[in-house]
């Protein structure tokens, strides 16, 4: 078992260091689960006030508002599901130490990339040529 990396509060990766060292790896680690506590957290409070909220509307266009209101919390939730999907998949592969390199290429993800958005498996010109390929590709 690895000894815990000790992170200042105000750490940032920066390029000078040896790219996916021990304290940007607990770095990400954390951002990672603390960003999944915080979905987990907003999923149980969705779910609580929807079931203090179920109650009976006479009002047709109040209930047809309230509705929308849920339809929406619910749409948002379910894409907050497949986030935590893929944070999953990033922790895995900081645990299989593949996390931070382009699952295309090979190459180190930039860190600026990664701290925007630490989900990302390929590095910015890889994304790019597959965003082009796809739109190339797709049936309008």
């Amino acid at each position: 078992m690895k000894a815990e990396v000790f992170l200042d509060d105000d750490y940032r990766p920066a390029e000078d260091e040896p790219f996916m060292n021990d304290r940007q790896i607990e770095y990400f680690r954390r951002k990672l689960v603390n960003w999944k506590n915080d979905i987990l957290d907003n999923s149980s409070d969705t779910v609580a006030g929807m079931k203090d909220q179920t109650r009976n509307i006479p009002d047709v266009a109040d209930r047809a508002s309230e509705e929308t209101d849920r339809a929406l919390e619910l749409r948002t939730r379910d894409r907050e599901r497949k986030l935590v999907t893929k944070i999953d998949a990033a922790l895995r592969r900081i645990d299989e130490g593949e996390y931070g390199y382009c699952a295309i290429t090979g190459e180190p993800i930039s860190l600026k990339r990664l701290d925007a958005r630490p989900i990302a498996t390929m590095s910015l010109e890889a994304q790019e040529r597959h965003e082009r390929r796809e739109k190339v590709h797709r049936d309008d």
